[in-house]
């Protein structure tokens, strides 16, 4: 079966998901595509909507230890913590902060940017041919910066970024106001990033290639998946919704939601929910003319169809607590800071779930004590510019061809116990 044709269940419905479906649709597979609630109804749905290949970055960089306790107690701060959560959470987070270096922080940079640098042309090359295209826009990024003492606080990321291979031009506020008007005077530096891109609609780009999944043959079950069914240690099926699926190959490919299945299978990913939330303003007065990121409130600023998205906040609190009323707040401080001319007709909110492992770097690759079964999940908050190329090199491994780039730093088995 490495080189044939085989019957592929993938477990998730969101970017990293549909990617994979259509990746192995072309390399001549059957798939079906198993999602408890539909395609896009996660994180798919809600995140940024900027192609950002320039955000290989980690959070965890030098100096995030001594910032982030005062970054969690300053409502103006973009960090939030739900303080009864902190005991759950420490586990997680004592691995998570050992990586606040730079030693560390280039090293995982180095692994993202394989993943997520090369973005734009991956999602072109996804909706080829799939009625999904026309979300897909290419576009400059600008970072946003008080002056240029803010810009060079940020001196090692943009230096990581340099050694990425990535170029920018920096501007003054005579730039920013030729680019675009609708930004406040308080903006005097700026770096402007081409070779990007965004999403017009996420929600509906994702599930616009779900579609083009079914109608290439494709079969879409909505149920959640409850267990993996392996055969001398070979996948053979799932059970998913009281009935037996049976496969030769499957993913996992559930974002924040793979872990009980992926410790059933003898991976135990030290993984959190980074909670994002977005803002959208309907009918603006004035629309970007592309995305930014604000620096000063690390939010994103991404013109879609009809509304002006913002994104960027993050807030632990686990899976089960209800949004919070002052991340939003936020956003709407910093929407009215940053766009002082702009009206809007009204405005929408969203919470969801980003999956964070501790090592930020995220997990794709075959299971090594379950032959068959493939995980792709842990993009943080970058899934949207990450799932492309995620998708591609499951499909690969899975038609058993050799990917380009060493895939080895992503494997699950740096997180491998006993099944």
């Amino acid at each position: 079966m490495a080189d044939g044709v085989k019957t592929v269940a993938i477990i998730g419905a969101g970017i990293v998901g549909v990617s994979t479906a259509i990746g192995l649709q072309r390399e001549g597979h059957t798939v079906i595509l198993i999602d408890k609630a539909g395609p896009a109804e996660g994180t798919s749905y809600g995140n940024g909507g900027v192609l950002a290949s320039v955000a290989c970055v980690p959070v965890t960089g030098p100096g995030l230890i001594k910032k982030a306790p005062k970054m969690a107690m300053d409502p103006n701060q973009p960090l939030f913590l739900k303080w009864g959560y902190l005991p759950k959470l420490m586990p997680w987070l004592w691995k998570y902060l050992s990586n606040a270096n730079e030693a560390d922080t280039r090293r995982i940079s180095s692994a993202v940017a394989q993943i997520v640098g090369d973005s734009l042309a991956e999602h072109q090359g996804l909706s080829a041919g799939t009625g999904a295209e026309g979300f897909v826009k290419p576009s400059d990024y600008l970072f946003l910066y008080n002056n240029r003492a803010h810009f060079e606080g940020d001196a090692l990321v943009w230096d990581i970024r340099r050694t990425q291979g990535f170029h920018w031009d920096e501007w003054g506020r005579a730039e920013i106001e030729a680019f675009d008007t609708i930004y406040a005077n308080e903006f005097k530096m700026g770096v402007r990033l081409g070779d990007h891109g965004r999403i017009s609609d996420p929600g509906g780009y994702v599930k616009a290639l779900a579609k083009h999944v079914e109608g290439s043959g494709g079969r879409f079950i909505k149920a959640m998946v409850e267990d993996v069914l392996l055969e001398q240690g070979q996948v053979i099926g799932l059970r998913a919704g009281g009935e037996t699926i049976h496969c030769d190959a499957c993913v996992v490919a559930t974002g924040i939601w793979s872990s009980p299945l992926a410790e059933k299978l003898g991976v135990k990913v030290p993984m959190e929910s980074e909670r994002g939330y977005h803002l959208e303003l309907w009918e603006p007065s004035q629309m970007p003319k592309a995305p930014a990121m604000v620096a000063s409130g690390k939010f994103v600023v991404t013109p879609m169809d009809g509304r002006i998205r913002l994104a960027g906040v993050v807030e632990f609190g686990g899976l089960d607590a209800a949004p919070s009323k002052a991340p939003l707040d936020l956003l709407r401080r910093n929407a009215k800071a940053a766009f002082p001319g702009l009206s809007w007709a009204r405005e929408e909110e969203w919470m969801g779930h980003r999956p964070a492992p501790s090592d930020s770097i995220p997990v794709i690759g075959e299971v090594p004590k379950a032959k068959g079964v493939f995980m792709g999940f842990g993009h943080h908050h970058i899934g949207l510019t990450g799932g492309p190329k995620t998708g591609r090199l499951l499909a690969q491994m899975i038609s058993g061809k050799k990917p380009n780039i060493d895939v080895e730093v992503y494997s699950p088995a740096r997180w491998t116990t006993s099944i």
